[in-house]
This record gives structure tokens, sequence and C-alpha cells, in this order.
């Protein structure tokens, strides 16, 4: 983040294989985060815990986009994980009870609850962009990482 803070998280871009509810999301992001030993083995229940209390998903101007989370305890190292989706999945949105179409999920993993905030606070300053988020969606995998990078993490 701004000032030093997570400068050595690790970034991907992924496209998703085509998965038939949030649910399976989640069980990727689990099998991808703990393979690369970016999480503990709780984290997948940890991630359902957190989506079912407090969703993740956010309505912003005409798109959405799912930002799943939970607390930093059952993080081994940071991990951004960014999936592309060819097909919207339902997520249940953050402040509503509304389910959003979304295809672009952002995985994030901390181990600085700290670092959450700041995370959470740029991502949304610059989703709000519409061709921010375009971009993300369609760029290739490592520009797409770069803009992250230079927007998020800069």
């Amino acid at each position: 983040m701004r000032g030093g803070i997570m400068t050595t998280v690790a970034v991907d871009v992924a496209d998703g294989a085509a998965f038939r509810n949030y649910d399976e999301v989640l069980q990727h992001i689990h099998q991808r985060q703990h393979a690369e030993g970016t999480v503990k083995a709780s984290y997948l229940d940890a991630l359902r815990e957190r989506e079912a209390m407090y969703p993740t998903g956010i309505l912003l101007e005409g798109y959405s986009v799912a930002i799943p989370h939970c607390d930093s305890s059952h993080a081994r190292r940071p991990s951004i994980y960014i999936i592309r989706l060819p097909e919207s999945v339902e997520v249940h949105q953050a402040d509503g009870d509304d389910r959003l179409p979304v295809r672009l999920v952002i995985n994030l993993v901390v181990t600085e609850p700290a670092d959450q905030l700041q995370l959470l606070r740029a991502l949304f300053n610059n989703l709000q962009d519409g061709e921010f988020y375009q971009q993300l969606l369609e760029l290739p995998s490592g520009k797409a990482k770069a803009l992250f990078i230079s927007k998020i993490m800069q």
C-alpha cells in the first residue's frame, strides 16, 4: 500500500472457469491460495462465515464486484487474487438483501488488519471508476496486474 505497506504482497490475475455459483468461486480461491501457502486450512470456512454474516458483493454504478476476505488470523502471507469470470455468478450484496451478478472477484488476504482497511479504501475509490473496472476485466492479465498495482498498491 502507500508508504510501503504491503510492498511484498503477491498480486495475481486469472481468467476463471465458468463457476456455477459463488461458493465454487470461494472453493477455488481457497484451493489456489492454500496450494500457494498463502492461507491456512481454516480459510475456506472463514470465508464462508464472513460471507454469511457480512456479504462482500459491492454494487457500483452499472456493475458489481465481490471482494471476498476474512480475518487475518487465517492468513500466512499477504496476497491479492483477481478472478475474471466468463459468466457472472450471483453474490449477496454487502449493504442490502439483493443478489448481484458479479464477473470480477478480488480476493484479499492480509496479515495486518490495518492493511486490509487501507486496501479496501483504495479499492473502493478506484472501483467507482468504470474505466478501471472495465480494464481489469478486459486487459491481458499481465497488463491488468500492472494496472492494479499502479492504482491500488502504489
